[in-house]
């Protein structure tokens, strides 16, 4: 949850008289989602945000749906997507519901020569492989290996890498994303119980006006076409901003984990939370410290949300042969739990150090055909205790 914050020049009153050194005015325009009583920022441009020079034709990035109903385990190996120049085309959804789209990317290049805008959602992209910068007219979040980046929706922004090897995994939701409203006071302060705090963030930073005239290509994704729009002036000419309507970076490495004498269930692991879902992080930690406690988790059935696990790094303790990149899809309805032999192994262990994002929607989610193009075939088996299980399934 963003906290108050205002960088350059802002007036002392807002929509108010506010003039240019050149006695000309400065152009206010409220930047909010929810209507008028959600999260909000107030932004001060040189020029008013609104002067289009043409539009071109849309075209359409809508996923195409090839399983509308699900009720069986399956995985998927993202890091066979393959890479893609163009930031926007490289960007495959694989999962959606009303609620929410979930996907990849591999992106190679920068986005030097267009600005892109999700006016649908609020974005977030965990950072799997890559580093560099996200620029947006509140200022610039160097990014890296870890790091969650929390766009809301309307932001215009820019990515530059210092790769060519980038993987994403990019979630949009069409509701604010925010952190659990358990860690937080009525303040908004965080808690001493919560697994981070204020100074664990990455604000915006380097603010800059760019006072430059031309062709600016803005890339807009509305209802899963994208438009692309010609506008006159820099989309970054911003003299001040205030409020708290901002992108902003977390990374997974600061969540401190919440450890128990028997084994915790997953909601400790809660990051942030959006409209009928949740997104938790697991991170290296220590065990269950009961002298009988069984560190593997218990079997447990999915009955009001889907379950997603994309695996990050490490030894995942729970599943046999998982690699990286990889997301198991558990659905509601069924129950599931340890790959065989997983929680022999884990009784008397001290410690893991996995790293993993897990993403449970509360609403069914609809399978791509992207998806499917990078299935792991007979994952479903992979608990059976008849069948011989082989190398490739994990």
């Amino acid at each position: 949850m963003p906290i108050y914050r205002h960088e350059g020049l802002i007036p002392s009153k807002r929509h108010s008289v506010f003039r240019q050194p050149n006695g000309q005015l400065y152009h206010e325009e409220l930047f909010g989602t929810e209507g008028f009583s959600g999260m909000s920022s107030l932004a001060y441009h040189l020029y008013p945000p609104t002067m289009v020079k043409e539009h071109g034709k849309p075209f359409s990035v809508r996923p195409e749906i090839a399983i509308e109903d699900n009720l069986q385990n399956r995985s998927y190996l993202t890091f066979n997507v393959k890479p893609e120049d163009d930031y926007i085309k490289s960007r495959k959804i694989l999962f959606v519901n009303n609620d929410m789209t979930i996907g990849v990317a591999a992106p190679s290049k920068s986005t030097d020569d267009y600005f892109f805008k999700n006016a649908d959602a609020d974005e977030m992209i965990f950072v799997h492989k890559g580093s560099g910068m996200l620029k947006t007219m509140y200022g610039e979040i160097e990014f890296e290996y870890g790091d969650y980046l929390i766009i809301p929706r309307g932001t215009i922004y820019q990515l530059q890498f210092n790769t060519t090897e980038n993987k994403f995994l990019i979630i949009e939701s069409f509701g604010p994303i925010e952190t659990p409203n358990r860690y937080r006071n009525h303040y908004g302060q965080y808690l001493e119980h919560s697994p981070f705090c204020e100074r664990d963030f990455k604000w915006p930073k380097n603010f800059e006006t760019i006072d430059k005239h031309g062709d600016f290509l803005i890339n807009i994704k509305k209802r899963g076409l994208i438009y692309p729009y010609i506008y006159e002036n820099h989309p970054f000419d911003l003299v001040g901003w205030d409020g708290y309507s901002y992108p902003y970076a977390f990374s997974i490495f600061n969540f401190e984990p919440i450890t128990g004498r028997i084994h915790m269930p997953p909601p400790i692991h809660q990051t942030f939370q959006g409209k009928n879902f949740v997104i938790c992080s697991f991170v290296p930690r220590l065990y269950d410290y009961h002298p009988d406690a069984i560190p593997a988790p218990y079997h447990h059935s999915n009955v009001d949300s889907d379950e997603l696990l994309y695996y990050v790094d490490g030894d995942f303790m729970s599943r046999n042969n998982i690699q990286k990149g990889q997301i198991t899809l558990h659905p509601g309805g069924l129950p599931h739990g340890p790959h065989p032999g997983a929680i022999e192994r884990s009784i008397g262990k001290k410690e893991t150090n996995e790293l993993a994002v897990m993403i449970d929607p509360f609403n069914p989610v609809q399978i791509t055909k992207e998806a499917v193009n990078i299935e792991l075939e007979d994952y479903y088996l992979s608990w059976s205790s008849k069948k011989v299980l082989e190398n490739n399934i994990a």
